[in-house]
């Protein structure tokens, strides 16, 4: 069973605060030239998207550098407690013979429930240092949230998007569980576009149970 993680896009799609909305618009219809073409401008961390460490390490890795499978792996989605706003490493710890054998660990918040209001943008949750250098003892290649930034968007300094890539790991964001989706594990897929020097994409993000 495949099950669709990602908000679709247009040009009322939320975007950080700051960042430009983005713009589709017909580039040709088939009424006028026999063919239907769409023309896209948008900042390349547009909807549910992924972060590749070049998106704040001067010389960090590139998404159009990186081998397919960085793209790709075992997934394990760790449900937070609707109300919290830190997520604790007291959290993740019943996880630990799950997280030995795991590509991707998504954190499914609820939050997405506010994707086109304003709430969607403050006091959603976020992990603690603790909760995140307990992450790094496992061998994860990146970390998903239903969430617009992995960082709090008051933040100024970034630390957890710096700590995560400093690790060689990738973030994807706005992510989006189906309710259908009750299984906690399974293989997931978040393919970017590859672009030359790709700070980031949005993707398709999928789950296969």
């Amino acid at each position: 069973m495949l099950y669709d993680l990602s908000h679709p896009l247009n040009n009322e799609s939320p975007v950080y605060p700051g960042i430009a909305q983005p713009e589709f618009k017909p580039a040709a219809t088939i009424e006028k030239n026999g063919y239907s073409e769409t023309h896209f401008r948008f900042h390349s961390h547009l909807g549910t998207h992924i972060d590749a460490p070049a998106h704040m390490l001067k010389n960090g890795a590139t998404l159009d550098k990186m081998e397919i499978s960085a793209f790709c792996g075992k997934a394990l989605i760790i449900e937070v407690e609707k109300g919290k706003q830190n997520i604790e490493k007291s959290n993740l710890v019943a996880f630990v013979n799950e997280l030995k054998d795991t590509d991707f660990v998504l954190f499914k918040t609820g939050w997405s429930q506010f994707w086109g209001e304003n709430k969607y943008f403050g006091n959603f949750p976020t992990l603690t240092k603790e909760a995140l250098d307990f992450l790094f003892l496992f061998q994860l290649k990146g970390l998903g949230f239903d969430v617009i930034s992995a960082d709090p968007v008051e933040s100024t300094d970034y630390k957890n998007h710096y700590d995560i890539f400093e690790k060689g790991m990738l973030i994807i964001e706005n992510l989006v569980f189906p309710v259908s989706l009750k299984e906690k594990k399974g293989e997931f897929f978040c393919f970017p576009i590859p672009y030359e020097n790709a700070d980031g994409s949005p993707v398709r993000a999928v789950m296969k149970i």
